[in-house]
């Protein structure tokens, strides 16, 4: 559900947003899998456990960052509340014109 999501707000803000997703101690043929499957398809990479301990806690799943055109992380939404989808679509509607 939220990967398909997430692809879906790239394809709707187009070269606005760029969507990365980091799966940490996954199955790379399962992630393949996962996300060759999608459309439109997101960008994505494995991470070691050490990369991801790089961003700070990421205890929850999913942990989804929002950074700005400068890089700078603007919000973090940790695990996937009910309001989720609600959340982040408000919070990129400020960051993008």
């Amino acid at each position: 559900g939220t990967l398909a999501w997430l692809g879906e707000l790239e394809r709707r803000y187009g070269d606005r947003l760029e969507v990365v997703a980091l799966a940490v101690e996954s199955d790379p043929d399962d992630v393949r899998k996962v996300v060759g499957g999608m459309s439109p398809r997101i960008h994505w990479a494995m991470a070691s456990p050490e990369l991801a301990l790089q961003f700070g806690d990421l205890s929850s799943v999913p942990t989804l960052f929002l950074f700005d055109a400068a890089g700078e992380t603007r919000q973090i939404f940790y695990g996937a509340p009910p309001d989720l989808h609600a959340r982040v679509e408000l919070a990129l509607s400020s960051l993008l014109p």
